[in-house]
């Protein structure tokens, strides 16, 4: 395929009559809004997000107000959104905009990196979707819709590479404003339209030009990634200590923790992890979040 710009022109077409109402895409959103909903919605549903981003951003509108609480209470507030490591991060980083860029999150690749826990993909969204810069915002989904729509393939790799980058980016028009919706709506078709495992290529804007539907192949047969075991898994312990923490005001004895859990050495290694990723105090037999 060598003319990109039908795709990019065809996407946002798509986008602008179908994108979900998300509260961190309307008008006067700040870049500090759109770096919470980011971090939020790593690995968790946007529905479930939704909730706590309108609390969070009620409760810490900027991030030096988010800088001034302890880190246990990012914690607290994260609520059941799992994977809490992210709650530190986020404290971090506000932390860091607060001290070291007056309380305004920057807008350039390298300075939004030198975050704590800010990786390639999210400096590029808050660039891209708070800043409305040119860059290319490449997760599974919008790998997936490049895999298929260029490549001819079913589904793309595990992990981002720099070659899923610079195909994302050959799709995108130069226009800034034009590149920024373009990449929010690649990602978009990925999550509603261009799906893992039942892809609605009726629907797809992208059919007619798209390079493994022109195929006519199916889908692999089985998930293409093997489905992760959650129950009575360290994590999953993980999670049963930090939701007695998180309604805890005050410190918690250890042995009140030994109900969440019948495995004993489970619950021992559980609580180790937590207490070296910092998401977890321990001190005189009692137990606390930060």
């Amino acid at each position: 395929m060598s003319e990109s710009a039908p795709i990019w022109r065809l996407s946002t077409d798509w986008f602008a009559a179908n994108a979900r109402d998300l509260p961190w895409r309307h008008a006067g959103t700040t870049a500090w809004g759109v770096l919470v909903s980011e971090v939020m919605s790593q690995q968790t549903p946007v529905r479930r997000v939704e909730p706590v981003w309108r609390e969070w951003l009620e409760r810490w509108p900027t991030p030096a107000d988010l800088a001034a609480e302890p880190t246990g209470e990012a914690i607290r507030a994260w609520g059941r959104l799992g994977y809490p490591r992210r709650a530190l991060r986020l404290h971090a980083a506000a932390v860091a905009v607060a001290e070291d860029h007056d309380n305004v999150v920057p807008d350039t690749i390298a300075e939004l990196e030198a975050l704590p826990g800010i990786g390639t993909y999210t400096a590029r969204a808050v660039a891209s979707f708070a800043h409305r810069q040119r860059h290319p915002v490449v997760d599974t989904n919008v790998r997936r819709v490049v895999a298929r729509a260029v490549a001819g393939k079913p589904d793309a790799g595990m992990a981002t590479t720099g070659a899923d980058l610079r195909a994302a980016e050959a799709l995108l028009p130069e226009d800034d404003e034009a590149a920024a919706v373009t990449s929010a709506a690649l990602m978009e078709l990925g999550a509603l339209v261009c799906t893992a495992k039942a892809p609605k290529c009726g629907e797809c804007p992208l059919a007619t030009l798209c390079a493994w539907h022109a195929k006519g192949e199916e889908l692999p047969e089985g998930p293409s990634r093997k489905p992760q075991k959650y129950t009575g898994t360290d994590r999953h312990v993980r999670g049963l200590i930090m939701a007695v923490l998180r309604e805890a005001q005050d410190p918690v004895a250890r042995v009140a923790l030994d109900t969440v859990w019948h495995e004993p050495e489970r619950r021992e290694r559980a609580l180790t992890g937590l207490v070296a990723d910092g998401l977890v105090v321990e001190a005189a037999g009692k137990v606390r979040l930060p």
